[in-house]
């Protein structure tokens, strides 16, 4: 007979799961994407060895601040801080700890409450038919401008690379291990799109991957840090950045 902790314990997943999530100057959401986020990384604790693992990229607020506060109270928070280096670095800076710390599952999201964590139990329960569950956004509430610039981008992405994705840039994606270990390693340790690379990768080289729509919210609050001046200049350095990786894309 299953006692109430024994079941409890049997409905937690035995698979180590690093969430990883880039933060910068998040010192007005932080709390709440901890408060949201943390249980699911509890539910999925691998025998108390996963992970939600908050970056925080060189925040000039408290955003590090209030996480050493909050991980008191939660021993699978794990709070990193380091030198700015833009939103793509730290993605790369956090896969790249992950994998360096025995994640079996690898899952990203941002810390500025666009994303929701009721969403995340529909994307676990394909991992075992999938081998990353890529999220799609058909409405974002982050206004038509982003909307237009995720298009281009989904253009430039054919033009290059031949490949036709409904979403390459989504901050909403489960991973394994062994995938994302193995494209990690072709690009520079500070791309600054990685999320758009490794989509792109897994359609070029026909990797067993789903894409699954999500609900994307508005900032829920504080000021995102990139601007239409600062989303130009990355978009033209990108073309440079992905006519590099397409002339080597075949290369170890």
């Amino acid at each position: 007979m299953l006692t109430a902790h024994s079941s409890q314990l049997t409905a937690h997943s035995h698979a180590v799961l690093f969430l990883i999530a880039p933060a910068y100057n998040e010192s007005q959401n932080i709390a709440q994407f901890v408060e949201e986020w943390y249980p699911v990384v509890e539910k999925h604790d691998g025998e108390g060895l996963s992970r939600l693992v908050v970056i925080d990229d060189g925040s000039k607020d408290n955003t590090y601040a209030i996480l050493q506060d909050l991980v008191k109270t939660r021993p699978l928070l794990q709070p990193l801080t380091k030198t700015n280096s833009g939103h793509g670095a730290t993605c790369m800076y956090g896969y790249r700890y992950a994998l360096e710390h025995g994640a079996e599952y690898i899952f990203q999201t941002d810390t500025d409450g666009q994303t929701s964590a009721q969403e995340f139990g529909a994307f676990w329960e394909l991992r075992n038919e999938y081998d990353a569950v890529l999220g799609k956004r058909p409405e974002r509430g982050d206004g038509a401008s982003r909307k237009f610039v995720e298009n281009v981008l989904r253009f430039i992405l054919r033009l290059i690379f031949g490949v036709n994705v409904p979403d390459a840039n989504a901050p909403f994606r489960l991973m394994k291990r062994g995938l994302l270990s193995k494209y990690l390693h072709k690009m520079p340790d500070d791309f600054n799109l990685p999320n758009v690379m490794l989509t792109t990768y897994f359609a070029y080289f026909h990797e067993n991957v789903t894409f699954k729509a999500i609900t994307f919210r508005p900032r829920q609050a504080g000021q995102n840090s990139i601007n239409i001046r600062k989303i130009i200049a990355i978009g033209l350095k990108a073309v440079k950045d992905f006519l590099q990786l397409r002339r080597n894309i075949n290369h170890e």
